[in-house]
């Protein structure tokens, strides 16, 4: 059985605290709202082939930071899903490949709708709620004392 391994990048704006997500206009998750990323390629790792996804589907982006936020593997063990959380210092207008037919910044828990079942299943996690939430927290004192 092939191993299939995916990577999506959770973006978050410091300047307004808010969140980036995409409506994907074809292929299976038609008409979903989700997190930039997909498939990875040959023998990409899940943040190489985080990076290149990025680039192809909304352009260059400058990423201030990134952490793993969660990987999700399916019973089979044939499924894995690579979540990171990405920081960028400003919201910005993501260039839209042709996968995509929209784009929204939103706050926390303001998720859109219909969103993708497995990035909804993640997001309403309650573990991985915590985590978010800790982290964006940590993010907000670091940046305070930076420009304090």
């Amino acid at each position: 059985m092939k191993e299939i391994v995916c990577s999506g990048a959770l973006f978050y704006a410091l300047d307004t605290q808010r969140f980036l997500f995409v409506h994907r206009n074809k292929g299976k998750h038609k008409d979903l709202w989700g997190l930039v990323g997909g498939t990875n390629e040959g023998c990409e790792t899940p943040w190489e082939g985080l990076l290149r996804e990025i680039e192809e589907e909304i352009g260059s982006v400058k990423i201030r930071k990134t952490m793993p936020l969660e990987t999700f593997v399916s019973n089979d063990s044939a499924f894995h899903f690579h979540t990171y959380l990405t920081i960028v210092d400003k919201e910005f207008s993501p260039v839209l490949n042709n996968e995509h037919n929209g784009y929204a910044w939103l706050s926390f828990s303001k998720w859109p709708k219909p969103l993708h079942h497995g990035l909804r299943n993640t997001l309403q996690n309650k573990t991985i709620k915590n985590k978010l939430q800790t982290v964006l927290q940590v993010v907000d004192l670091l940046e305070d004392a930076e420009h304090g």
